[in-house]
This record gives structure tokens, C-alpha cells and sequence, in this order.
């Protein structure tokens, strides 16, 4: 985990290096609707939450950015009136790709760190795993005074449930709105 995490810092630093001089950071906010899949979960319904975090783009070419990012991020689910809140630090590593001014298409993997979890007011994290990784769909679009609007898809790829007693597998399913804005 911590070699991971790392190794993100160290690709961002060397990435910092080679275009300094025109890399954008900024802030960004917005709306989840959170789920998760896989055994025994179709009685299980979407929540909504919220994200917000730090970012930078990396210019690599015209057309090709490098965007990391460190975010909070609502997640979970809900069944039979229970409410879980499973909150993560998630640490998305994207991929942006220009189709035209401003349009971009992104992709790449996330690793997420979980915060809290609970069902109503009851503390549940020892349920779940402490590490979620993911992979990142999106769109976005970027206007030349630094605002900037997107929506993302994170598919969980790992297994969250830690119930030692339960062969049951849960993955994170969450769709993004977000706004952000770029200071420089």
C-alpha cells in the first residue's frame, strides 16, 4: 500500500520536472450516487453523497494530460431502510485525452482508503476492507477561466468485505458529477 502510494508521488514529482511551468492545480466538488455489487446485493439501492478534493493537470502533449488527484469520497449503499456510509480518501490516477478544445475523454486506476464506516450511527469499518482499488471512466470539460465540469464512473475491482464468517464479495460502484475550478 505504501509502495503505491509512492510511487504516485515519486510519477508525480518526475512529471512536475519535466513541465513546471504549466501545470494547473485546483479544487473540485460535486455529487456521488454510490452502490455496490456482487453477492446477494440485489436487494441493495444506491445512495447519494458527495466528493471533493485537490488536483493537478500535467500537460504531456496538446492533446494528452496527466491528472492526479486526492479525494474524499461518500460511498455505499442502503437496504431495508439501513443506510451504509462508507467514507474513502481515494486517489484517482487519470489519464486525459483532448478529443477537441476544452473535451476530454480520461481513464485510469484508483486506490481508495477507507475512513469511516457506518450503518446508522453504529461504527461497522472492522466489516469492511481498509484498501479498495478501482478503475476510472469519465468525460470532462475544461473552459479556458479554469472552471471545469466532469462525470465519472469508478468501478471497484477489489473485494471490500472483511466478514471473516461470509464468502459474499462486494465491489464500490460510484458515478461523479463534479465541478472544480483551476487557480493556475
Amino acid at each position: 500500500m505504501k509502495k503505491i502510494l509512492t510511487l504516485a508521488v515519486l510519477t508525480v514529482l518526475g512529471f512536475t520536472n519535466v513541465n513546471a511551468q504549466k501545470i494547473n492545480f485546483g479544487i473540485k466538488g460535486g455529487l456521488n450516487f454510490a452502490n455496490i455489487s456482487g453477492d446477494n446485493t440485489k436487494n441493495f439501492d444506491a445512495v447519494t453523497s458527495f466528493n471533493f478534493g485537490v488536483l493537478s493537470e500535467i500537460p504531456i502533449s496538446d492533446k494528452f494530460s496527466f491528472q492526479p488527484e486526492l479525494l474524499y469520497s461518500g460511498q455505499g449503499y442502503s437496504f431495508n431502510d439501513n443506510t451504509v456510509a462508507l467514507g474513502y480518501l481515494n486517489v484517482p490516477l487519470m489519464g486525459k485525452y483532448y478529443v477537441i478544445k476544452g473535451f476530454s475523454v480520461e481513464a485510469g486506476p484508483q486506490i481508495g482508503y477507507l475512513l469511516s464506516a457506518k450503518n446508522e450511527s453504529i461504527n461497522v469499518k472492522d466489516s469492511f476492507k481498509s484498501v479498495d482499488f478501482g478503475v476510472n471512466f469519465g468525460l470532462g470539460y475544461k473552459l479556458d477561466n479554469g472552471l471545469n465540469f466532469g462525470a465519472r464512473y469508478n468501478m471497484g475491482v477489489s473485494n471490500i468485505n472483511k466478514v471473516d464468517n461470509s464468502s459474499n464479495k462486494y465491489t464500490n460502484g460510484v458515478l461523479q458529477l463534479s465541478v472544480g475550478y483551476f487557480f493556475f
